[in-house]
């Protein structure tokens, strides 16, 4: 279905219809309830209930001089990759939801109820579960490898990867939505670990920086059990609280979820900010982000 309006997501969906439809094409015919079932654990990984946790305990292990560096990495790559994704580019794409664009095709739209209907309430490129989920592996990866852990830091890509391709097959972004993010997240993973090291060299050297070298929380007595295999216990089941906080409530999202009222040049399938303060029902109606901005003159 055309948009009417023409953006740099519309030129998009254009010049690149055939590989992206192709790539829906090759989720939707392996679709089956066990391959949705793990598409909805790993798509978690780039959930912002997942994301804004992880820079708290980014801020915590920052206060930690065993574990400084990944704190700081963390905090810079997600803040990095959040700016880049959501503040500048999808802004300044505007791409439409698939199930928004792709609504006039039959296969499409058998996939994309196939696959649960999952919807989103904001622009489609780049993904930002994709940039949230590379981002923080690649920060990741940096910072293990550096410690000589080279076994262990692939498992994060290897997360990324599985996350990127979950929200392709859920049929909420196209290929090369996530294929973006990839590119985003990884550039945010990388300027992080940088910035994290020039941070530690300031620490280390320079005044009056050094002050924060003298901020360990494992010096004190009741948390010195943190600097063996307590402390790195207590971030693994920390960081699985955080995946089950995400992953919990995709249980109850999907086909029963309440859409925005829009109707023009397709029946917006977005999720609805329902009960949202700072998206309150516009005439008794519920809209999503971009359609309530839109109905309110406000410009992305």
């Amino acid at each position: 279905m055309d948009i009417v309006l023409m953006t740099l997501g519309n030129s998009i969906d254009k010049m690149f219809y055939g590989f992206d439809y192709a790539v829906f094409e090759f989720f939707g015919k392996m679709q089956n309830s066990f391959l949705t079932f793990v598409a909805k654990i790993f798509t978690s990984f780039g959930d912002e209930a997942f994301v804004i946790p992880m820079i708290i305990l980014g801020l915590v292990l920052a206060l930690f001089k065993k574990t400084r560096k990944y704190g700081i990495t963390l905090i810079f790559a997600i803040i990095l990759g959040t700016l880049i994704t959501n503040v500048i580019v999808k802004p300044m794409a505007l791409r439409i939801r698939p199930y928004n664009t792709l609504q006039g095709d039959a296969s499409y739209w058998s996939w994309y109820l196939g696959a649960g209907a999952l919807s989103e309430s904001d622009y489609s490129f780049p993904s930002g579960h994709t940039t949230a989920a590379f981002e923080i592996a690649t920060a990741l990866f940096l910072v293990f490898r550096s410690d000589g852990k080279k076994k262990i830091c692939w498992l994060f890509p290897v997360l990324a990867l599985c996350t990127m391709g979950s929200r392709v097959y859920l049929m909420v972004h196209y290929a090369t939505d996530v294929l973006c993010g990839l590119i985003v997240g990884t550039l945010a993973g990388i300027i992080g670990y940088f910035l994290m090291k020039l941070c530690i060299m300031l620490i280390d050297k320079v005044k009056p920086f050094t002050y924060f070298d003298n901020i360990d929380l494992g010096k004190l007595k009741p948390l010195k059990w943190t600097s063996g295999k307590g402390g790195a216990i207590v971030v693994a089941v920390a960081v699985f609280g955080i995946f089950l906080l995400s992953f919990i409530p995709s249980f109850s999202e999907g086909g029963d979820a309440q859409r925005c009222a829009y109707v023009g040049e397709y029946d917006c399938y977005n999720e609805a900010k329902v009960d949202d303060e700072k998206y309150p029902a516009v005439d008794g109606k519920e809209y999503c982000k971009i359609h309530w901005k839109q109905l309110n003159g406000i410009e992305e």
